[in-house]
């Protein structure tokens, strides 16, 4: 009997054995000692493009003139949340030659240039118009996202409010990694150039903080490969579990025989 027993537990031993996966690619900077890294590299300025959407505030000491400069020419734009729900987004709508309907000052070029020279530009319109004393102009882009998708937990877009988020920040958005993401192979989709530009990021690197990828920008595309572990289970699952039955039947008979 204690024979029999050994044979059920070896076979028990072997198929756990065979699932064991090696801690270290479940794990950040395995390869990052205890350092002051020196960062190069900033968040890069992104230029205002076609189909952005602005909220451009003028603040001035005329608070008629305010209000009259502050009226948005789109009333009501959807767009999907990461929660799913449909949120309504006001603000200027750049067309696809570039330009923006700004009140009293028409078609303003606004594509191709930051959103701190956007401002400049502005301010210097109404300057020389002469439509308003000492103004203060601020513009922010509505949809700056980033798409976030493949082993994270919750793959998502993110809307980011200041223009300004790092690659670990939008994958600490989206849940983290999952234990069969692949940490040395993140790819990164960007438009750049009127293209599409790829880019594989290694998160165990060391020179990961001083990559120009670390920084993103405006609808980049980060998307996380499972693992071969992933990729086994799903695959495997289907395939061993006929296997395993049949073998667990066989020991059955096996054992039922001995018995005899």
């Amino acid at each position: 009997m204690i024979g029999k027993f050994s044979i059920v537990v070896s076979l028990l031993y072997l198929f756990l054995l065979a699932s064991c996966v090696n801690t270290n690619k479940a794990v950040y900077f395995v390869n990052q000692p205890d350092t002051t890294v020196q960062s190069s590299n900033l968040a890069p300025q992104s230029v205002i493009q076609s189909n952005d959407l602005l909220s451009i505030s003028v603040s001035s000491l005329s608070a008629q003139a305010n209000t009259v400069f502050n009226s948005p020419n789109i009333l009501g734009t959807s767009s999907v949340a990461s929660s799913g729900s449909i949120t309504q987004s006001t603000g200027y709508l750049v067309d696809a030659e570039g330009f923006i309907k700004f009140p009293f000052l028409g078609k303003i070029k606004a594509s191709g240039v930051s959103e701190s020279q956007f401002e400049d530009n502005i301010t210097q319109i109404l300057l020389s118009k002469k439509l308003v004393l000492e103004p203060v102009v601020n513009v922010r882009r509505l949809n700056f996202k980033i798409t976030v998708l493949g082993e994270v937990a919750h793959p998502t877009v993110i809307t980011v409010p200041n223009g300004k988020i790092s690659l670990l920040e939008a994958i600490g958005l989206a849940g983290d990694l999952t234990i069969f993401a692949r940490r040395d192979n993140v790819l990164l989709v960007r438009e750049e150039g009127g293209g599409k530009l790829t880019r594989r990021i290694n998160l165990n690197s060391n020179e990961l903080f001083n990559s120009p990828y670390y920084y993103l920008k405006s609808n980049d595309v980060v998307y996380i490969q499972p693992n071969k572990a992933k990729v086994a289970t799903t695959t495997r699952t289907q395939q061993l579990l006929p296997i395993i039955f049949s073998g667990l039947s066989f020991v059955a008979i096996v054992i039922d025989r001995l018995n005899r």
